[in-house]
């Protein structure tokens, strides 16, 4: 599944990912290849993604998630401080 992290300064992460965990404000939730379309608002928390070769901890202040056809994107507050 191919994850896009934007922040209002920068692009903090675009590529391949195997799975995704996203600080949900209803819990932590996971998202892996195929999953099912979601909408979901992020509160301050990491974004944990894991790539074929590595594990990547990214931090956001909030924000919001969408998932469909095997796209992602985090369109995140600015990082925590």
């Amino acid at each position: 599944m191919h994850l896009k992290i934007l922040s209002p300064e920068k692009t903090l992460f675009d590529g391949e990912a195997h799975s995704a965990a996203f600080p949900g404000t209803l819990g932590t939730f996971q998202v892996l290849q195929g999953h099912a379309p979601i909408l979901s608002s992020l509160v301050e928390g990491k974004v944990v993604i894991r790539t074929q070769d590595r594990e990547l901890s990214i931090p956001i202040s909030g924000g919001f998630f969408e998932f469909s056809h095997n796209q992602g994107v985090v369109l995140a507050d600015s990082p925590p401080v």
